[in-house]
């Protein structure tokens, strides 16, 4: 694939994922998950205890300090999705220059035996 058609690929796929986490979590369903529901059903839900990001800015799939629910939700994933596509950057870069780094006379032609 050339770089062009890469980064093109690359931008297509982080502009839908923005898209996605911006609008489309907005209508995602307030009602409890499956484990929540389930530890609400069989009357065990007041014994769950807060884990250790519950006060995070970024809790509940909310940022704290925006009043709009939507907003809140949308800018949350937005967050999600940049961050977690500049560790995947910043992994395949450090992969990349790994593996263009080893190997013996970098930056130079192959020798030939005579």
């Amino acid at each position: 694939m050339r770089s062009s058609n890469l980064r093109l690929f690359l931008a297509a796929g982080l502009l839908v994922a923005v898209g996605l986490a911006l609008v489309i979590s907005g209508f995602a369903s307030s009602s409890p998950d499956g484990l929540e529901k389930v530890a609400e059903d069989k009357g065990f839900l007041d014994t769950a205890k807060d884990h250790l990001f519950a006060d995070s800015p970024l809790a509940d799939y909310a940022v704290k300090g925006v009043g709009n629910e939507r907003l809140s939700t949308g800018l949350s994933g937005l967050i999600g999705v940049l961050i977690t596509f500049g560790v995947g950057w910043g992994l395949f870069a450090l992969v990349r220059g790994r593996k263009s780094g080893s190997g013996p006379g970098k930056g130079s032609e192959p020798t030939r035996a005579p």
